[in-house]
């Protein structure tokens, strides 16, 4: 995908283009890419071919393998790290800034797919359909507990109206839900685009919603911002749903909500530890439907990413600069 796509956006010619397999199995890849997320790129062990084939590398295009120091160190004619991604826990940034290398991420490539998820896990829990599926599979012919609840008419609360909640917005319009978003960094022209409207506060947005959707990125100022007080005033009919990160949530108070019953059920999509343990607790609640951290994988999203990965080399080549770089100010590209 990601050859078709620099032809495409950079000419037939371009190149040479060389690909580097990380190696391990999906499992041991996965185990690596949880440990870079809590302890960043110095936390995995870098392969002696990645290390090999940068030496002549002008760009180095990656989705989760890590860009350490030796990495950066290892290739003298490197210009820029394009990830295909938002969030960049696998790059050293400031090694890379010091070194003269842009670190250029891509935005929205996986918005419409995390969107289409938050809304099915929406559905999951209102409907208990997993619930009701499982039951089925097993040979019984369980009915919900209670009567269901609908999407259109409820209040769907927003903690962050980036890409991935103007696209839940998108979606979510045909359902006819009243939609309310915080987002202290977003402007009211955009928010309003949306038949949005726009809270003060983070209070808000749990007190008066039937589902809260988690959609902020993960910073310090988010890192387990959203906890016991948040949950403590949340209807006891609402549901909570992230798609985003897990360490925007501490863990440990959501799981005693849910285990307390205080709030209707949970949609979620990330995870502290991934896999969950065999003996998690996590597995042992029936208010709670869980995916395995793939929102953001559909064949849609691999395609943009090639393809917005693509464009940001293509910018580079042409202007010797890619001002969407993070550290574009520092670099002297803007």
């Amino acid at each position: 995908m990601y050859v078709d796509a620099l032809a495409e956006a950079c000419g037939p010619d371009f190149g040479p283009v060389s690909g580097v397999e990380w190696p391990g199995s999906k499992a041991e890849q996965h185990a690596v890419q949880q440990a870079m997320e809590w302890r960043g790129p110095e936390a995995a062990t870098v392969s002696g071919e990645l290390l090999e084939a940068v030496g002549e590398a002008e760009v180095l295009a990656v989705h989760f393998a890590p860009v350490s120091r030796a990495v950066l160190r290892a290739a003298p004619a490197l210009r820029a790290v394009c990830v295909a991604r938002a969030g960049l826990e696998n790059v050293d940034v400031a090694a890379a800034t010091a070194l003269g290398v842009g670190v250029v991420p891509v935005h929205g490539r996986n918005a419409t797919a995390v969107a289409e998820l938050a809304v099915g896990l929406m559905l999951a829990e209102a409907r208990d359909i997993a619930r009701v599926d499982a039951s089925v599979k097993a040979g019984g012919w369980q009915k919900p507990p209670g009567p269901g609840r609908e999407i259109g008419g409820s209040t769907v609360g927003m903690v962050g109206f980036g890409q991935v909640g103007r696209a839940f917005a998108t979606v979510l319009r045909g359902f006819g839900s009243r939609l309310i978003a915080y987002d202290p960094y977003v402007t009211d022209a955009v928010v309003s685009r949306y038949s949005v409207t726009r809270v003060d506060s983070l209070d808000t947005v749990f007190r008066e919603s039937d589902f809260v959707q988690v959609f902020a990125r993960l910073t310090a100022e988010t890192e387990c911002f959203l906890g016991a007080a948040q949950f403590a005033l949340m209807k006891p009919t609402a549901y909570l749903v992230n798609t985003a990160r897990s360490r925007l949530i501490d863990t440990s108070a959501l799981y005693d909500t849910l285990a307390a019953r205080r709030i209707a059920g949970a949609g979620l999509d990330v995870h502290d530890q991934e896999p969950l343990p065999a003996d998690s607790p996590w597995r042992r609640l029936d208010n709670v439907t869980i995916t395995t951290h793939f929102a953001g994988d559909t064949t849609t999203t691999s395609l943009r990413s090639a393809r917005l990965v693509a464009e940001a080399i293509a910018e580079l080549a042409a202007t010797n600069r890619c001002v969407s770089a993070v550290n574009a100010r520092e670099l002297g590209w803007v």
